[in-house]
């Protein structure tokens, strides 16, 4: 392990310049943080709108269109990595007429044009932020996804990025540019939106919640601890090459979430213990179908190729990941 050590802080000392993509972006801009903590770093940050920074170390660049962007070979100029969150994320209600057409447009298309740039710029390592739906939807309580088992994505967005991910490694084939895959659950932290947001202003209103009989497992990852595994997939000789799962290191069921996350807030959560049974029921009738299978369902990731691989360990704990991010939303 010393060795390990010794050798990623010499590659850590040799990259100097690191371009993230999505830096304007929930995940993106905490990876921007993490790596400008290093003083002798420098960032490029590409978004689709120009966008002011107040550190000196990043270089903004305005990409109007991901996927038809054909200069990147400037924008990598002495770039020493790469990583990349930007995507066209999963959503609800998708109002594309053909979703799986757009999510490869950006997700595959997008990703292997820069990573292919990148790779003809000398780029010595693409960190690729994908996600655990390339495994699948759901686990059977005790039987978590782990980087190994063949993918079976279930939805476009699912599939974009697993395609992205064969894209990837055909890429590393053929040239000197080393890849890593990140496939996070669901991510929360400072600034989180969407379903957790939701669930926040449900808890701080003290509003009753039929959940609070909910039996299952599921993995989730602060931001901090997900952002602390790039910055080390960066430089460590054994990350070159593989595929990592990333979580807290702590699974829960919805309803222990809820009580621990009401707890972070200083409230007391107020959930009916609904039988799953009649949640799942009722979500069929309503045509809500998904969100009972997240409400209910087991979805637990196996971390623990990464732990051993990298020599990481979750540095932020599931309690103190919410209470920052409750604070956040104060």
């Amino acid at each position: 392990m010393e060795a390990q050590i010794e050798s990623g802080a010499t590659l850590r000392a040799k990259r100097n310049r690191t371009l993230i993509t999505g830096a304007t972006g929930f995940v993106g801009q905490a990876v921007v943080r993490r790596i400008l903590a290093d003083p002798s770093h420098e960032v490029v940050a590409p978004s689709r709108r120009a966008a002011a920074w107040d550190d000196e170390r990043v270089r903004p660049l305005c990409v109007p269109d991901f996927v038809t962007f054909d200069r990147w070979g400037d924008a990598l100029a002495d770039v020493d990595s790469v990583v990349h969150c930007a995507a066209r994320v999963h959503v609800m209600n998708d109002e594309a007429i053909d979703p799986l057409t757009e999510f490869r447009r950006v997700n595959v298309q997008g990703t292997l044009t820069l990573a292919s740039q990148a790779a003809a710029a000398g780029v010595r390592r693409f960190v690729f932020i994908s996600s655990v739906k390339v495994n699948g939807e759901s686990t059977r309580a005790g039987s978590p996804f782990t980087a190994e088992q063949v993918p079976a994505p279930q939805d476009a967005y699912g599939i974009s990025k697993q395609e992205a991910e064969e894209g990837l490694r055909e890429l590393s084939q053929t040239t000197s540019m080393e890849i890593v895959v990140i496939r996070p659950p669901l991510v929360y932290g400072p600034g989180v939106k969407a379903n957790f947001a939701s669930m926040t202003r449900w808890l701080r209103r003290g509003v009753p919640l039929p959940l609070g009989a909910i039996v299952n497992q599921r993995s989730l990852v602060a931001l901090d601890n997900l952002v602390d595994l790039v910055a080390l997939a960066l430089v460590h000789p054994n990350a070159a090459g593989q595929t990592f799962m990333v979580s807290d290191g702590e699974d829960v069921s919805t309803t222990e979430l809820l009580h621990r996350t009401a707890a972070a807030l200083g409230k007391r959560a107020r959930l009916l213990p609904v039988p799953m049974s009649w949640l799942e029921m009722a979500a069929a009738v309503l045509g809500k179908r998904a969100v009972a299978q997240r409400l209910c369902g087991s979805l637990q990731v196996d971390i623990s190729k990464t732990c051993e691989l990298l020599g990481w360990r979750p540095p932020v704990s599931l309690d103190e990941a919410l209470r920052k991010a409750m604070r956040s939303t104060a």
